[in-house]
């Protein structure tokens, strides 16, 4: 059997490689990665790819940056070469990037079965283009990968037949509960001068936040009105320093601090050890809540409810005064309690091998 991974950004590699590894159980399972380069960065996919444990790619589409229309094309028009040229008997395909519908689509076109991991979940909010590729990509699939229950019923309720849907957990944890130890063996914190829970740490990269200038304005002053109150590390994405500088914004907080974006280890490192965390970032909201970490998210909705039902997670919207006072509440000692989802133990990449394989010892919704 020949499978062939699909991957475009640094999020999905942290969902293929659990997968890729519970296959190489299986001798009969040939593999091919194939990176769309929909996010490319040398440095850091190194970085990853390493740390990760994942082989180079086997094949690079160098597709690039562009317009969501563009992009999109350039990879389905690349990705069928691809698609041609290998022959699989399944295509797997991670996530809600762009790389995911596009890969998809082609399938569809020359009659390849795809499965989707990280299935089913759902923002309701159709101006995400995120939400764009996760409902056609779901259409699409033959198998759904979902990780919490909740991707379940919204599969469910679109009329995808449950013979369709396995629900199997968090990959994303899988490869957090592998690299945890060696994550808690990084120096960041001694390098940046921090203490354990004595800090807190920030990401922010979502258009609707970061390219109205009125918007990242009001974080950017939130964020420096914290900083009096608790240290604030914050790993900036290009995107957003880009915008920052386009709008000549002072920081005058000495304790809000910007830095280089991190590989896995260090990040992973930095949310464990971290007091809160604000975020606009979907795997944040899951990591955070596996780590027990409270967790503040500037964004109205989530695709990953599952993280304020049960977790750990906060929505704040884009209400910075209630971002404020939800830091501070926490800062107080009234930090939310959550809980770890079901089936976020681990064993989600072998849950997944396994249904493609053979189908054994699946848990069905």
């Amino acid at each position: 059997m020949k499978i062939l991974h699909v991957v475009g950004a640094r999020p999905n590699f942290m969902k293929v490689a659990p997968v890729m590894r519970a296959l190489e159980k299986y001798p009969s399972v040939q593999q091919v990665l194939v990176h769309t380069g929909q996010h490319y960065d040398a440095n850091m996919s190194q970085i990853f790819f390493h740390q990760l444990g994942l082989p180079r790619p086997d094949i690079n589409l160098e597709v690039g940056s562009d317009s969501h229309a563009r992009q999109t094309a350039r990879i389905m028009t690349r990705f069928e070469e691809t698609l041609l040229a290998q022959r699989p008997h399944w295509v797997l395909v991670y996530g809600d990037v762009n790389s995911t519908v596009a890969a998809a689509l082609v399938c569809a076109k020359l009659d390849t079965p795809v499965a989707h991991v990280e299935a089913g979940l759902r923002s309701f909010d159709r101006s995400m283009p995120e939400e764009i590729n996760r409902l056609l990509t779901d259409q699409i699939a033959e198998l759904l990968f979902t990780p919490s229950v909740d991707g379940n019923e919204n599969l469910a309720r679109e009329g995808i037949p449950s013979t369709k849907i396995h629900f199997v957990g968090n990959v994303m944890i899988d490869t957090l509960i592998r690299l945890l130890p060696q994550a808690r063996a990084s120096t960041i914190l001694s390098h940046l001068g921090l203490e354990p829970r004595r800090y807190g740490l920030v990401t922010l990269h979502r258009p609707a936040n970061v390219d109205d200038p009125d918007m990242l304005q009001s974080i950017m002053d939130a964020l420096q009105a914290l900083a009096r109150d608790l240290p604030l590390v914050f790993p900036i994405h290009p995107r957003t320093r880009q915008r920052l500088q386009r709008m000549a914004y002072a920081i005058t907080q000495p304790q809000l601090r910007l830095i280089d974006p991190l590989g896995y280890l260090d990040f992973l490192a930095l949310q464990d050890q971290a007091r809160l965390v604000i975020t606009d970032s979907g795997g944040v909201q899951e990591e955070t809540t596996y780590l027990g970490v409270p967790c503040l998210t500037v964004r109205p909705n989530t695709e990953r409810p599952v993280t304020v039902h049960v977790g750990t997670n906060i929505l704040v919207g884009q209400d910075m005064p209630r971002l404020l006072h939800e830091a501070r509440a926490i800062l107080a000692g009234k930090a939310k309690q959550g809980e770890v989802p079901p089936l976020w133990d681990g064993h989600a990449g072998e849950r997944i091998a396994r249904v493609l394989v053979g189908g054994e010892g699946m848990v069905h919704f």
